[in-house]
């Protein structure tokens, strides 16, 4: 089991992960027999060994995830890939809304399939996991990785899995990124492709904010982290939502209502979370381009067009860090390639943490989405 930082509370979410961990170190945890299909829980994988693009092989890539609902052969595929501090337990929490029998991503139709991050902290491969060569955690020496990394991390599961079509995938902000990165590394393989709250290349200004983060976690550790979220939280909200929910309210002791919930925020991350997992995935989101290595972004989104894929870009109203100018940006590139693009926006208060509250418009939109796969073409089974 990954080492966790002395004192530490590793939250619903880090027992999780640490009891699948704990029945079992090779193949998948649990029973030998056990289906890798509709788990219910986070389980974790072990694939061999990874390399990534900075030239660094992994000895051993493990990889947490959770599928729900019937596997491939049965019924379409979907991919929900989490955010910078997610876990694979969307079903369980993050996204719990949306997927389930009857839900969204309605598991009596679809299975759904959401893997924790190459880099995390939930149970796949990352700094504070056991490096196999040193028996102690990576820490500070994890190589750096890329969104394209993360993207082929997810697909070395989805081939252990047999998983060899995806009807869509989706995921916000990191997660946004690593779906596009998904497609763009096998665009045959996939259906639709729904970013939501991400671009095809992470902008100065969220780098900016990132610096930032990234010098508090350098300077003061698990202080830094502590630090380092509260300022994110600023960027995940909006002007309109502060406003409302905490104005110029005052706390029992005088502190401002709005700096107290800034300050539990950052209590609570650096209680769950850890200051080297958090540099690497900051660190990926800034490195992230589609269009790298590729011939820039045209070329890059072309791929999508050669294999039919559908482009959904979901943008989000008042979006300090990825906004809608950013994801429309995305869509008209990939519509001037020849894809089949579309612009779709979140109406909202909550700004960029909105496609994790907005249960509504966000249901709404998944079931248009899967039902232009029922009618429009045939999914991929």
């Amino acid at each position: 089991m990954a080492a966790q930082r002395a004192g530490a509370n590793p939250g619903p979410l880090g027992r999780l992960w640490s009891i699948a961990g704990a029945a079992g170190r090779a193949g998948v945890s649990g029973p030998a027999t056990m289906s890798p299909f509709a788990t219910g829980r986070v389980v974790i994988r072990a694939l061999g060994p990874f390399a990534v693009d900075e030239g660094t092989v992994l000895p051993q890539l493990r990889v947490a995830y959770r599928h729900d609902g019937p596997g491939p052969g049965e019924a379409p595929q979907v991919l929900v890939v989490h955010a910078l501090t997610g876990s694979a337990d969307a079903a369980g929490d993050w996204w719990a809304p949306l997927i389930g029998p009857g839900r969204a991503l309605d598991t009596t139709r679809f299975g759904v399939l959401c893997a924790n991050l190459l880099g995390g902290r939930y149970g796949t491969t990352g700094p504070t996991e056991t490096d196999p060569r040193t028996g102690e955690p990576y820490g500070a020496s994890f190589p750096a990785i890329s969104t394209r990394d993360q993207a082929r991390a997810q697909w070395a599961l989805l081939d252990a899995l047999g998983i060899e079509r995806l009807a869509l995938v989706t995921g916000g902000s990191l997660g946004g990124m690593v779906a596009l990165e998904v497609a763009l590394e096998r665009p045959a393989a996939v259906r639709t492709l729904l970013p939501i709250a991400a671009p095809a290349a992470t902008g100065a200004l969220a780098i900016a904010w990132n610096s930032i983060q990234l010098e508090l976690l350098r300077r003061l550790g698990d202080e830094g982290l502590d630090l380092a979220r509260r300022l994110a939280m600023t960027t995940y909200r909006s002007e309109p939502d502060f406003e409302s929910r905490f104005g110029r309210a005052l706390e029992a002791d005088g502190t401002p209502s709005i700096a107290s919930y800034l300050a539990h925020q950052g209590r609570k991350l650096a209680g769950r979370f850890d200051p080297q997992t958090y540099r690497v995935l900051v660190e990926a989101m800034d490195r992230h381009d589609a269009g790298a290595g590729r011939g820039g972004i045209g070329p890059a989104l072309a791929r999508l067009a050669d294999h039919a894929v559908r482009l959904a870009g979901l943008g989000i109203e008042g979006d300090l860090l990825y906004g809608p100018a950013q994801v429309r940006a995305l869509v008209a590139a990939a519509a001037a390639e020849g894809v089949d693009a579309s612009y779709l926006e979140l109406r909202s208060t909550k700004g960029h943490d909105a496609f994790l509250v907005e249960w509504d418009q966000l249901a709404a939109i998944l079931r248009d989405v899967l039902a232009e796969l029922a009618t429009g073409r045939a999914a991929a089974v």
